[in-house]
């Protein structure tokens, strides 16, 4: 029975990385000449994550923000005064440069063919493979959406209930399965901000004291890290696995069922019924939660986007045609 479980899984994961919707693999084949989009894209990938590994946790979130407001159609990426970059959601998010060099790049190989969106999507699968996640075939034949509005940002926060989080992924088609996966495969290799998490340390929910489900030795260490009073707002790994910071693997699974996690629904979703077995499925194998993130990520890119002769094909990504 396991291995014809393995075996139709791998059937439904084939058939994720064919083609989901209207968006297929190998879309540009044949449509930049000889040249090969996607390893455009790559390299210019590299080269940044050769001098900063951190724009894989950049583009992770950048890809998130922009397809869980209005879809996968690189609204986040216009500029405005009412965009949904100027959002407090999107505050933080960064690689903009890393997309428009991508876009340059792709833009003198053969102008007008290559959508934001689908760069926005090539560049994240390049970094999660950089950082020795797993190589996922990326769908391709997004366009790039015409509006973007800062009303129309909701997005969870570090503090979100579980029940909450697994309401807010479902509004979307999202199982808890695929919440619990997309969550972790960002924060594997996130960080987060001592702002975002100090009352964990020092005052839980008004209590006075820290928060019963961290570690206490994590929370003393955390403490002196992010001091009370303190001007600097220092930024903490989301995942506490030695020399597993800049990793996509599932180390961030195995340290928040340790009582390691930084953020409040990291924690929670490892101790929660409804997402405690799933949590530990994915601490138990790497392999698991590599297949698994990458259907997810997959899934995640087919969210609502353009296609055909909707939207556009923006030559800047930052402003409109």
């Amino acid at each position: 029975m396991k291995s014809f479980g393995v075996v139709v899984f791998l059937l439904v994961l084939l058939n994720l990385t064919n083609c989901h919707g209207a968006l297929q693999t190998g879309f540009y084949v044949g449509k930049c000449g000889k040249q090969d989009v996607e390893s455009i894209i790559r390299n210019v990938v590299r080269q940044r994550f050769a001098r900063d590994r951190t724009i894989v946790a950049a583009l992770l979130r950048m890809h998130f923000h922009d397809c869980f407001v209005t879809g996968c159609d690189a609204s986040l990426l216009l500029n405005g005064p009412t965009s949904e970059k100027t959002s407090p959601p999107n505050f933080s998010v960064r690689g903009y440069d890393l997309i428009d060099q991508a876009k340059a790049a792709v833009e003198r190989a053969c102008p007008g063919v290559v959508s934001c969106a689908d760069i926005i999507a090539i560049a994240t699968r390049d970094a999660v493979a950089l950082a020795k996640g797993i190589n996922y075939r990326v769908q391709t034949g997004r366009r790039d959406g015409p509006t973007s509005q800062a009303r129309n940002v909701n997005l969870p926060g570090p503090s979100i209930s579980v029940p909450s989080s697994i309401s807010f992924f479902a509004s979307k088609g999202f199982t808890t399965r695929d919440m619990v996966l997309l969550i972790g495969g960002g924060h594997t290799v996130g960080v987060a901000h001592c702002s975002f998490f100090q009352d964990r340390l020092f005052n839980f929910r008004n209590t006075g004291r820290r928060d019963p489900s961290m570690n206490a030795n994590l929370a003393n260490t955390l403490r002196g890290r992010c001091p009370r009073g303190s001007p600097v707002d220092n930024i903490i790994n989301l995942d506490q696995t030695p020399g597993s910071s800049f990793v996509v693997d599932n180390g961030y699974y195995r340290q928040i069922r340790a009582g390691k996690g930084i953020l409040e629904i990291d924690q929670a979703m490892a101790f929660h019924p409804s997402t405690r077995s799933i949590v530990s499925s994915l601490a138990n194998s790497g392999r698991t939660f590599q297949t698994q993130f990458g259907a997810a990520m997959i899934k995640m890119g087919a969210l609502q986007v353009l296609t055909g002769r909707n939207g556009q094909i923006r030559r800047t990504c930052g402003v409109r045609n």
